[in-house]
This record gives structure tokens, sequence and C-alpha cells, in this order.
């Protein structure tokens, strides 16, 4: 036994040798809390980073576009809302009235913004 290498005496563990399990589970445990560590550091990096270039966004964006002016004439009146115009409801509450532009701009595939809906009434049954 005294021909043993020095690689044989600095290992614990021969070949042959089988790990107990309560040093297999601190392995394990030491194994899972570097990953979870380095996928932590890569969290804050990436965090760190999305910082970064949101800021360089916001300066890049500010010095290379100006807002376009608009220019109104004097004379023209200004919308009070972004409503296209007066919808007259007749026995039908707002919410209802809602859903059912909502269906017509989704069932025509045109954008409710480009619809324009004069008045909604609610039609009597012909079975009653």
């Amino acid at each position: 036994m005294k021909n043993i290498s020095a690689v044989a005496m600095a290992t614990k563990y021969t070949p042959d040798s089988v790990l107990e399990i309560p040093e297999a589970l601190l392995i394990s445990l030491i194994g899972v809390l570097v990953v979870m560590f380095e996928l932590a550091l890569l969290a804050i990096f990436i965090l760190l980073m999305s910082k970064v270039f949101k800021n360089l966004g916001k300066k890049n964006k500010g010095e290379t576009q100006k807002t376009p002016e608009v220019v109104v004439p004097s004379g023209t009146p200004l919308p009070e809302t972004d409503s296209a115009g007066k919808l007259d409801l007749v026995d039908v509450d707002e919410p209802t009235a809602a859903v059912i532009m909502a269906i017509v701009s989704d069932q025509s595939g045109i954008p409710l913004n480009r619809l324009s809906f004069k008045s909604i009434k609610k039609l009597e049954d012909e079975n009653k």
C-alpha cells in the first residue's frame, strides 16, 4: 500500500467507492445553489442592460425626432371629444351599445375608429 500515487492520496474516493446519501444530497444542493446564483446574476445583468438601452433610446429619440407641428386654420372649430359625431340611442343603454358596436366591428373586420354609427335602436320581437 505504500506505492499509492499522489493523485489517489489526494482524492478521498476511489472509483469503487460509493457516495453516501447525505454527501450526495450536499453535493446536489451545492450544485443547485450555484446554478440559482448564476441565474440571479444573469437576471440582474439583463435588468441593468434593459435600463441602459431604454435610457439610450430615450436620449436618441429626443435628439433625432421632433414632434410635428399641427397647423389649424383660425376659423376651424376644434372637436370637443375624439368621437366622430353624435350617436342616438333608442331604448338601449350605453354598455349595450358599446357591445353592439364592438361586435359589428369584429364581424365586419373594419376597425372601430373607421366606423360611424348614427343610431342604435332596440327592435321589439315580432313573436310576442
